[in-house]
């Protein structure tokens, strides 16, 4: 406080007033280069479509609802600091939106969360088909996979190294450079950072380190389980709160059957709350039934310690709402006297 009041005193002495630092503005034509593809924007877009959650979460994070026409593929309940933003856009539908839907909304830009949902082998649609229409595309830096090497359903590849928040990074510095609003994705870069900052200093720093299992959702009891791979946001999360994830595989969002899970013995378990309810297990608190009545499951040393936490499924992606969901899981762990 003695250096700013210096500072100022300084400033004033010499006839200079503190000044607000401002990003450039964007510098149109615009080109990134966004998975292997180059992308260029003569002007920022006015007419948006949100393919993805993760996509219009950031967009509408940087205030763009006014330029939005539409989103789809919804796991989640919408950020509540966004939610009356939110309410001015469109909503296609919670699931896969079809070409022609996207289409009828006249759209100059579309986003994509998901390979799934923009990539090669997408049953929604390629980038060529809007290059097309002369509709520029971009895909999630943090989900791009080269063809022929997605590992799961969700068109993943596998990750050899854990995911950080780098790539969601640049995505906010690429969108807000589209849209140029920069100043607004610095200072989104900023909280997150700030976000991610705290929850490792308040992570243990000595004794045991805590494992996770991370569930997303399931089709049915009998069926296998859908989880958070070794090194996929799953495991962001638990690098952050300083614990490991007990799931080894590589693959972003591996399908294990309950034997193996319960083969990892993990010290908490991660039960997703999906809001789409595309099946009775989307539900945290269906979830929680099953790991308490299952005769297998319920044997488990994180079960009788009641060691069950519950986070958002979209946290689960490589998305802006990973770093939401390791505040979930913290603060339900100083609840339940496990960190």
């Amino acid at each position: 406080m003695r250096r700013i009041l210096a500072t100022a005193a300084i400033c004033a002495a010499i006839g200079l007033t503190a000044m607000p630092t401002y990003a450039a503005s964007t510098n149109y034509p615009l080109t990134i280069e966004n998975c292997g593809v180059s992308v260029t924007f003569n002007k920022a877009p006015e007419r948006a479509i949100g393919l993805g959650q993760n996509s219009a979460e950031i967009m509408l994070l940087l205030g763009l609802e006014d330029k939005m026409v539409g989103t789809a593929f919804w796991p989640n309940k919408v950020l509540p600091q966004v939610a009356e933003a939110n309410a001015k856009v469109k909503v296609l539908t919670v699931e896969f939106p079809t070409f022609e839907a996207i289409l009828a909304q006249n759209p100059d830009f579309v986003a994509a969360a998901l390979p799934s949902l923009l990539g090669p082998s997408s049953k929604v649609a390629k980038r060529e088909d809007f290059e097309k229409l002369g509709v520029p595309t971009y895909i999630s830096p943090s989900t791009c996979v080269a063809e022929g090497t997605a590992k799961d359903k969700f068109g993943y590849g596998d990750r050899a190294k854990l995911w950080n928040m780098e790539t969601l990074y640049q995505e906010i510095d690429e969108l807000s450079q589209i849209f140029n609003v920069r100043d607004k994705g610095e200072a989104l870069v900023a909280d997150l950072k700030a976000r991610e900052a705290a929850l490792r200093a308040d992570a243990p720093k000595d004794g045991k380190k805590l494992s996770y299992v991370f569930w997303f959702s399931s089709p049915s009891p009998s069926a296998d389980a859908y989880l958070g791979g070794k090194n996929s946001a799953s495991g962001f999360i638990a690098d952050v709160l300083g614990g490991t994830n007990a799931v080894t595989s590589e693959a972003e969002s591996p399908a294990l059957g309950w034997e193996s899970i319960i083969a990892t013995n993990p010290d908490v378990i991660v039960v997703a709350q999906v809001d789409r309810n595309r099946w009775e297990l989307d539900k945290s608190e269906a979830k929680i039934k099953f790991l308490t009545t299952d005769p297998a499951t319920s044997q488990m040393p994180a079960i009788k310690n009641k060691a069950i936490v519950v986070m958002d499924g979209q946290a689960m992606n490589p998305t802006v709402r990973t770093i939401y969901g390791a505040e979930q899981v913290a603060g339900q762990l100083k609840k339940l006297g496990l960190k």
